[in-house]
């Protein structure tokens, strides 16, 4: 009573404000907590903007960058220079990671030839390839903002050149949701070494953080801790997540808050993942032509970037929207030679095989490959003329080669040139998001309108500046 007499008039609507107010936060917490509770799967499949041409994506990501000079792009120009300084005017005002001001000009270490009905020319190093020329799309007029590892493997996976930013396959996830229940829709396998960019390249970001990448491993389980322990059987799993699922459903009511939701989908995953799992790597299934079609061998360490590849038809046949498949070990800085002649020993036939295999299982016209590094490489060496050529290249954000194949690119297609040393883009150029954009219209999104809102701004995975899909390579 005493409480009472002390109020004031002010004081009393004051206070009367803030409890109305505390009544009505509640009730609206109350009816979000329920709308959270009742909300579909974040995985359900959602509609696009247009009609997709490509259900799923599988990206080959060459980490180190591939010199484009020893694969893709043939310039003799380079050959009639080779050990002459590189003309100033070309280099003026331009940065690098190493390289020097006299840096002399390094000819193509390889023989080039044309392949198939289109006639494409590609390096003696890509025997597997030429054989499946005509069923892919090359970029020749690619370049990037970056010219440093880290920086631009983010920005080739998440459209940022800096850490915290959703990936690739994090955006297509959460716009396009999942085929498979009882796989993630966003699956990440690895093989040569280190990543520059990290686990930053797979990582959701601001997005939910059930939509990002789950790691795979090529031997033995392929996700760690996903199998039972022994004694532990999936009846006594089963009775344990329903109990976890309940207290996260009354938490979830209590505070609203969607990482509740994430964890419980993760546990759920998780037990459905256990059945499959098994399924997923018997390899026995597939016949010993098509192991040798790709040149895997599961059991052998050496064959992981072949076996990974065999994996990434096995996950996109199960409904898996996104398989980024990452081989490290590109990065020649000295002996460009020997570096390009091993890493295309690793790659190019379980590359071309994934090509075939699909074309052969009927996927290829659902399926988007897409094949390609961080930057490209420059036409001179780092060391100057002075000291000797060290027949390796730099890092080169000016130019650089992709390719393309599967559900809505161009077969047989070349696409874009550059000058003749190989240094500018002289005919088409082709951003970095640019190919994003191109990768998500095949997929029937409109890069501009897959958005999220975050700290009051609305994010895409392409950029604030003016990009568009490549039309010329879409069917």
């Amino acid at each position: 009573m005493n409480w009472l007499q002390e109020q004031t008039r002010r004081h009393f609507f004051r206070n009367c404000g803030v409890g109305i107010g505390k009544i009505a936060l509640a009730s609206l917490l109350a009816q979000s907590s329920e709308a959270l509770a009742e909300e579909p799967s974040p995985f359900t499949p959602k509609p696009t903007h247009f009609p997709a041409k490509a259900k799923r994506v599988i990206y080959l990501f060459m980490a180190g960058a591939p010199s484009q000079l020893e694969l893709f792009d043939y310039k003799p120009k380079l050959a009639e220079m080779e050990g002459k300084p590189i003309p100033p005017s070309v280099i003026d005002g331009q940065r690098y990671a190493f390289i020097q001001p006299d840096a002399a000009v390094l000819g193509p270490r390889f023989k080039f030839a044309r392949h198939g009905q289109c006639g494409a020319e590609l390096s003696e190093m890509l025997p597997g390839l030429s054989k499946v020329v005509d069923d892919i799309a090359i970029v020749r007029s690619v370049y990037t903002d970056h010219f440093n590892h880290s920086p631009a493997q983010l920005f080739c996976n998440t459209g940022n050149g800096v850490p915290g930013r959703p990936s690739m396959g994090s955006w297509l996830s959460y716009g396009l949701g999942n085929e498979a229940d009882d796989l993630p829709s966003f699956v990440v396998l690895k093989s040569g070494g280190s990543l520059s960019g990290g686990a930053a390249m797979w990582n959701a970001g601001f997005l939910p953080s059930v939509h990002q990448g789950v790691p795979f491993r090529g031997l033995g389980d392929p996700i760690l801790h996903v199998s039972n322990p022994p004694g532990y059987d999936q009846r006594a799993q089963r009775d344990s997540l329903d109990l976890i699922r309940h207290l996260n459903g009354k938490q979830l009511e209590e505070i609203g808050d969607p990482e509740i939701r994430t964890r419980m989908e993760a546990y759920e995953m998780a037990f459905r993942m256990q059945s499959r799992a098994p399924e997923l790597m018997d390899y026995s299934q597939e016949s010993q032509e098509t192991l040798d079609l790709y040149g895997a061998d599961p059991k052998d360490p050496k064959s992981e970037f072949a076996t990974n590849c065999l994996m990434a038809r096995r996950l996109a046949e199960r409904g898996v929207r996104f398989v980024q498949v990452y081989h490290a070990g590109w990065d020649h800085h000295s002996n460009v030679e020997g570096g390009i002649r091993s890493q295309a020993k690793q790659t190019d036939q379980a590359c071309a095989a994934l090509v075939e295999d699909l074309r052969r299982r009927g996927m290829l016209d659902d399926t988007l490959i897409v094949w390609g590094g961080e930057f490209g490489r420059t036409p001179m060496v780092e060391a100057s003329a002075a000291l000797g050529r060290s027949k390796g290249r730099d890092h080169h954000p000016q130019a650089f080669s992709m390719w393309m194949a599967g559900g809505g690119i161009k077969p047989g297609l070349s696409f874009g040139k550059t000058d003749e040393l190989g240094f500018n883009v002289v005919e088409n150029k082709v951003h970095v998001h640019d190919v994003q954009a191109t990768i998500l219209k095949c997929l029937g999104i409109d890069h501009s309108k897959l958005t999220f809102r975050h700290r009051g701004l609305n994010f895409k995975l392409t950029g604030v500046e003016e990009h568009h899909p490549i039309e010329e390579l879409l069917v």
